[in-house]
């Protein structure tokens, strides 16, 4: 990718393409300052600490994300460990890798600059952070260089209304993944008929009901298991972090719980498996990985993941990394499975809805269309204090190439998903549609 560093206090509505960053020799230390590519970020590594910061063509202000640790591997300001090896960096609790260019000279004047804090310099960081990151305007029908030339122009003429201003750039994008962040007011735009999450406890509570059998939970009910009469199990998984404050930690109390749920006994016995994700609100790819390694026989593709990485041109990536489901080396279900889905099956839970697609015997899908976004986001910050634009940069693919970003994946059977009537009137659909086809009561 590249970046242009000269010029800041100006605003394009154009991307220019900044100087290209010379290729250097190999060191044999990672202290010094790399340019990421794809990410609009630089790295800065000296004396066992990481940090970053965030770059436009118009812009460098320091990140949210630190670490410190042994020059290499970082613990971070996030829970997860950084590992810069060989010119790559690597997060714990993301897949794939980050390509990195070492920067010669030190960390470029303009980002040790003291920050223009106006309304217009926050428009303009925010404008050009979703123009060079984001990868589907035009799958969103947006033009965001016309809408971009109004909202500044308001912006100009009413700088207290930026915030307003900002929040109505990214609405129509209809992108969970996307938002503003301030200390008092979040705005976010997810698909148009999502339900508001405050139903979640309800829908927990009918779906638990209808179960009539004991359920046992781990992580504060995050995870949760009951067998039902007729041979059948029923998994739901509400969140693929937050178990604990750090990666590590959520991949063992995972590891636990699916120790103690795929049993040799129970795997042994099961004539079908409901699998809920309905109420999955996303988290670390690499848990849903390691739930579906617990569902298969035979490694199978679960998805590819690029990123955009050219700041002029939406359609520019980078070469996709592919992902393998493979299997688990303890007891594994590998038998019939009934997946429930729908519009509250969020992002590292859509990737894990994605990665089950390609399983045999193939699962059949219940429910509602997931809502439609896969990326891992990016937390950038603004110049006015406290604020962060939240930006997704990344494509998971299927084996054609297709992306599910904004319309999610249809179900094979649709029903209602917690409907205000469904709610009312305590029933579960999905539920007993996924019991009648397994076989079960």
């Amino acid at each position: 990718m590249r970046i242009l560093l000269a010029g800041l206090a100006l605003f394009s509505l154009a991307a220019v393409p900044g100087p290209t960053v010379p290729t250097v020799s190999t060191v044999s230390t990672v202290d010094g300052i790399w340019q990421a590519d794809g990410y609009g970020q630089f790295v800065a590594v000296s004396g066992g600490r990481l940090t970053t910061y965030d770059v436009t063509s118009v812009s460098c202000l320091p990140g949210s994300l630190t670490g410190t640790g042994d020059g290499t591997t970082f613990t971070t300001s996030e829970g997860t460990v950084a590992t810069i090896r060989q010119d790559k960096l690597s997060f714990d609790g993301d897949l794939g890798v980050r390509s990195l260019r070492r920067l010669p000279g030190g960390l470029p004047r303009a980002c040790q600059a003291a920050p223009d804090r106006s309304a217009l310099s926050t428009f303009d960081v925010f404008w050009h952070t979703y123009a060079e990151n984001y990868p589907f305007f035009a799958a969103k029908g947006v033009d965001w260089r016309a809408e971009g030339q109004a909202a500044r122009a308001e912006v100009a003429a009413h700088p207290e209304r930026l915030y307003d201003v900002l929040c109505g750039l990214i609405t129509p994008l209809h992108d969970a993944h996307v938002g503003l962040l301030t200390p008092d007011k979040r705005c976010t735009s997810p698909r148009p008929g999502t339900p508001d999450p405050s139903i979640i406890p309800r829908a927990v509570a009918v779906t638990d009901a209808a179960l009539s059998a004991p359920v046992q939970r781990w992580a504060d009910g995050a995870i949760s298991y009951a067998d039902l009469p007729g041979g059948l199990g029923y998994l739901r998984i509400t969140g693929f972090q937050g178990y604990t404050d750090t990666f590590a930690g959520d991949r063992e109390v995972l590891d636990h719980a699916l120790d103690a749920i795929f049993t040799a006994s129970r795997v042994g016995s099961l004539r079908g498996l409901v699998l809920d994700l309905r109420v999955n609100g996303g988290g670390a790819d690499p848990l849903g990985l390691a739930v579906a390694a617990r569902l298969t026989d035979a490694p199978h593709f679960a998805y590819a993941k690029r990123t955009r990485n050219d700041p002029a041109d939406p359609s520019r990536f980078t070469a996709p990394q592919p992902f393998t489901v493979r299997p688990a080396a303890g007891p594994r279900y590998t038998g019939p499975l009934a997946v429930l889905v729908g519009n509250l099956d969020v992002s590292a839970g859509e990737t894990f809805t994605q990665a089950l697609l390609n399983r045999t015997p193939r699962q059949v899908l219940i429910g509602e269309n997931t809502q439609g976004v896969y990326s891992d986001t990016m937390d950038r910050t603004l110049p006015e204090p406290g604020w962060t634009a939240v930006v997704p940069n990344e494509e998971y693919l299927d084996p054609r190439g297709r992306t599910y970003d904004g319309t999610g994946i249809s179900p094979d059977v649709r029903t209602p998903v917690f409907t205000p009537v469904e709610l009312a009137a305590g029933r579960d659909t999905a539920l007993a549609t996924a019991r009648r086809l397994l076989g079960g009561r």
